[in-house]
């Protein structure tokens, strides 16, 4: 699978796990220099407390495009620090 956002293929992987239709790509698989911390965060009630990235593509930036749960609840241990992706980003085989 890939993620891709401003035309980049910003993560690729064989190892993706979908939870309520999201993918969850291995931290290893993207491309870390699209990518910068965010502050914002947001709870869900059955996976824990998630973490954000902003994506910065070709100039351009997409505020909290991407998310993972550094620290998950035991009903989520399978996608502990893997990155899902939203707001305009691509997931093609």
């Amino acid at each position: 699978m890939k993620a891709i956002w401003n035309g980049t293929v910003i993560a690729e992987s064989d190892d993706t796990l979908v939870i309520e239709n999201n993918h969850y790509f291995p931290p290893e698989s993207v491309k870390k220099e699209f990518f910068e911390e965010s502050k914002t965060h947001s709870t869900c009630p059955w996976k824990g407390v998630a973490s954000y990235y902003n994506l910065s593509v070709k100039g351009q930036v997409n505020k909290d495009a991407a998310w993972y749960y550094p620290e998950v609840s035991e009903l989520a241990k399978g996608i502990k620090g893997r990155i899902a992706f939203w707001k305009g980003v691509k997931i093609e085989p």
